[in-house]
C-alpha cells in the first residue's frame, strides 16, 4: 500500500453506482479504500474487484471466529483483489497465524481498540496485550483509534515500526493530523467524505490537515 497521503477512505456507501462515483473522484488522493460489510451486502463481492482496479483495497471484516473460519474469508477477500483484511486479535494465536498465512501477499491488520465509546468497555482494556499476540502472530499492522490519540502512542510502543490504520476521524471526531502526531500512519475518514457534497474537495481537506503532521 503507498504512503502519499496517508489517508484511507472508509466506503461504508450501501448504493454501488454512488460508491464507485466517490471512489473514482478519490482514487488521486487517498492511498486506499476501506470497505465493510454494508458495501459488500449491499452489492456484492464483486465490488472488491471492481474498487481494486482502482485503488488497494483494504476488507474491513473484522474476521472473529476459528482459524478454518479465517482462513476462508482471508483468503476469499485476497482472491478477488483485496490488498489487506481486517480482522480481531481476541480470537487468539491460531486464529491471527491463520489469517497472516491465507493472506500471502496482502497485509493483515489486527484491531487493537475500537473508536466508538463501547470500545472503552472490552477492547482497550486489553490493546497492548493484543497488539503483542499481533506482532508474535506476524501482522502487518493494526488498527487504533484516532478518538483516543493517546491510545495510539502506547500502541505505538508496543508494536515499533508495524502499520498503524487509524479511524474515527470525521463523523466520530478523531482528527486526522492529531492521529498522525500519536504515531499512526494512516488516518481512516468515512462519511466525511462519502457523505459529503464534494467528495474530492473533503478528502484534499484531509490530505492538506495530515501533511501539517508529517
Amino acid at each position: 500500500m503507498k504512503k502519499d497521503s496517508r489517508l484511507v477512505l472508509a466506503l461504508d456507501e450501501t448504493d454501488g453506482e454512488k460508491a464507485l462515483a466517490v471512489a473514482e473522484s478519490v482514487s488521486d488522493i487517498v492511498d486506499a479504500i476501506k470497505i465493510n460489510w454494508p458495501l459488500v451486502l449491499s452489492e456484492g463481492p464483486g465490488m472488491i474487484t471492481r474498487l481494486s482496479e482502482m485503488s488497494d483495497v483494504i476488507c474491513d471484516f473484522k474476521v472473529a471466529d476459528i482459524p478454518n473460519t479465517v482462513r476462508l474469508i482471508v483468503e476469499n477477500a485476497v482472491s478477488r483483489g483485496a490488498s489487506a483484511v481486517i480482522v480481531h486479535a481476541f480470537t487468539g494465536d491460531d486464529s491471527l497465524r491463520a489469517a497472516v498465512e491465507a493472506a500471502g501477499d496482502a497485509e493483515i491488520y489486527a484491531v487493537t481498540e475500537m473508536s466508538h465509546p463501547g470500545g472503552k468497555m472490552f477492547t482497550a482494556k486489553h490493546a497492548e496485550e493484543m497488539a503483542r499476540l499481533g506482532v508474535e502472530c506476524g501482522v502487518s499492522g493494526f488498527i487504533a483509534p484516532a478518538t483516543r490519540p493517546e491510545r495510539i502512542a502506547a500502541i505505538r510502543q508496543v508494536i515499533g515500526d508495524l502499520k498503524i490504520l487509524s479511524p474515527g476521524v470525521g463523523a466520530q471526531g478523531g482528527k486526522a493530523s492529531d492521529a498522525i502526531r500519536s504515531g499512526a500512519d494512516y488516518a481512516i475518514v468515512g462519511r466525511a467524505i462519502y457523505g459529503s457534497e464534494d467528495p474530492k474537495g473533503a478528502a484534499r481537506a484531509f490530505a492538506e490537515d495530515i501533511r501539517t503532521a508529517l
